[in-house]
């Protein structure tokens, strides 16, 4: 499982954010962000962060590390602010923090360049990864990606994997998600899917099943949530590995772009 670190003092909230993510410490010393549990989009979105993240460092990408962030709703009667006050008191126990990179910028178009090249190749990649897991939100009104020290990040990636919201009523047939196409029109990197080709032929070859189980065992058990045909920790990521891999089987997602990289 991703470390857990206990949080020892709330520090502000990030209210760009929907769902009112904050600053925290942590009994590490380190600074994170956090999304807690208590919003309204509910553990499944931190699931959904702890799986693309650890896809996205087997891809080569730059990502935050991530902890499990232990919360006391008593640091809640700290807070003189009411809407943070019910959060915090409704985010007791396990919540997703974010390490906190200070002074890193938005991205703003232009890819940082990496010894000599232009990032194109890294900016396929993130494509790549968005439709693989179904990501609908890294479009330039929210890019989620971040410039650190040079270098691109990917942050966010709770708006992924989307077929769990429905497991609510039961795990469903992985396959109409792996047949799912993936629309690139709107995403911040869409000039670069001509490079989808190059890219899938490269990260093909660095996920498996293997790879989907070692990403889900990071998942604390305490956010996967029973639900029919999957009653226990276990048994949903068992779920959440046979969509990835059915999912990888196929290209019916990948989009195909008129004189791509072959």
């Amino acid at each position: 499982m991703i470390p857990t670190v206990e949080v020892t003092r709330y520090v502000t909230p990030l209210r760009e954010g929907g769902s009112l993510p904050g600053i925290v410490e942590g009994d590490d010393l380190g600074t994170y962000v956090c999304k807690f549990r208590g919003a309204g989009q509910g553990v499944r979105v931190l699931v959904a962060e702890v799986v693309v993240s650890g896809l996205a460092t087997r891809l080569g990408l730059r990502t935050p590390r991530l902890v499990a962030l232990d919360l006391d709703p008593e640091i809640a009667r700290y807070e003189a602010d009411e809407e943070v006050q019910d959060l915090l008191n409704a985010s007791a126990g396990l919540n997703l923090g974010i390490d906190f990179l200070p002074g890193a910028f938005g991205f703003d178009g232009a890819l940082p360049d990496q010894h000599g090249h232009t990032g194109d190749a890294e900016a396929a990649k993130v494509l790549w990864l968005d439709a693989f897991t179904a990501n609908v939100d890294r479009s330039w009104r929210n890019p989620n990606l971040l410039v650190w020290h040079g270098d691109l990040w990917v942050i966010d990636h709770g708006a992924s994997l989307y077929f769990h919201h429905a497991w609510p009523g039961g795990v469903a047939d992985p396959q109409r998600f792996a047949r799912q196409p993936w629309d690139p029109s709107d995403h911040v990197l869409g000039a670069y899917a001509d490079r989808l080709d190059a890219a899938d032929g490269e990260i093909s070859r660095l996920l498996d099943r293997q790879a989907f189980t070692e990403v889900l065992a990071e998942v604390p058990d305490e956010w996967l949530e029973p639900v029919p045909g999957a009653e226990t920790p276990d048994a949903l990521r068992a779920a959440y590995v046979d969509f990835l891999t059915a999912r990888l089987a196929t290209r019916d997602w990948l989009p195909r772009v008129e004189g791509g990289a072959a």
